[in-house]
């Protein structure tokens, strides 16, 4: 800012000397001039540094309150196993009471995944992630995590089919974070594919990079809103409607993740036509 303000008052200087004979004059209308680019320069940098100071205590408060509502959730989480699982003396529990307990359950798992994408969000922005590279195949991991989703899809009548190329890639990557990017973009797919619906995992490799895809025949994603899909806390409106629990993190935190890994994410959509999301990450040499 400081060479803009030298620059105008120079340039102010030679203009006004052009045109107006009286010295002091521009003299003068030079100083006003610096003055005033010197005050938006000043306020400017004044909201920045405020910005700056509001997202820090955010992040600061997100990860307090998340690391606060662990322990609570993880009691009522346990108290509530325990409830239904028939284990406690002298306790009888009726139908309907039964019933209250598992929509209870079922909520304190969403305040638990709710609670450990802040809680990723808040380390992923204040970068206290540190990485443990090691060696993957990531054939074999990937379809380790696809194997592990095959339940899960069976119960949402879903079929889930893995598919690769003949290679098989390594890579040099966190497996512990790989893990939660893959498992997002599956959970995803199967979570908006709906009864009857087909999700497919490709890998291939090519140039030196190895590419994992996702792809679903579920709702798509409207163009309007495609810009805005990596942002957080981001939510389609047909995604709310079809499956209104989601905290709108998933996808904020995969990108943040590959991207942490020296990797690329991206997608191709369209509405009531399905999806395919992919990540691209170097091959080990």
């Amino acid at each position: 800012m400081g060479a803009v303000i030298i620059i105008s008052a120079i340039f102010s200087y030679f203009a006004g000397m052009r045109y107006i004979a009286d010295p002091q004059i521009v003299a003068l209308g030079v100083l006003s001039l610096s003055t005033i680019l010197f005050i938006i320069g000043y306020t400017i940098a004044q909201g920045f540094e405020r910005l700056a100071e509001a997202s820090r205590l955010k992040s600061e408060f997100i990860s307090i309150v998340s690391h606060q509502l662990r322990t609570p959730i993880t009691n009522l989480r346990w108290s509530v196993d325990m409830l239904l699982s028939g284990r406690l003396d002298h306790v009888t529990v009726s139908e309907k009471q039964m019933e209250y307990f598992h929509i209870l359950e079922d909520n304190i798992a969403r305040m638990n995944e709710l609670v450990q994408d802040l809680l990723m969000v808040s380390r992923l922005e204040q970068g206290g992630l540190p990485l443990k590279p090691q060696d993957i195949s990531l054939q074999e991991f990937i379809k380790e995590i696809a194997g592990k989703f095959q339940p899960s899809a069976q119960s949402a009548q879903v079929r889930l089919q893995f598919n690769i190329d003949s290679a098989k890639p390594h890579i040099t990557a966190d497996p512990s974070q790989l893990k939660i990017a893959v498992e997002n973009l599956i959970e995803n797919a199967i979570r908006y594919s709906g009864s009857g619906g087909n999700v497919e995992v490709y890998i291939a490799q090519k140039n030196g990079k190895v590419t994992a895809k996702v792809k679903d025949s579920g709702i798509g994603i409207p163009q309007k809103d495609q810009k805005f899909l990596f942002q957080k806390f981001f939510r389609t409106d047909n995604a709310k409607t079809h499956q209104p629990q989601g905290t709108g993190l998933g996808l904020y935190i995969t990108k943040t993740i590959i991207k942490t890994l020296g990797g690329a994410v991206g997608f191709e959509s369209k509405e009531n036509k399905g999806s395919t999301f992919w990540f691209t990450l170097p091959i080990k040499p």
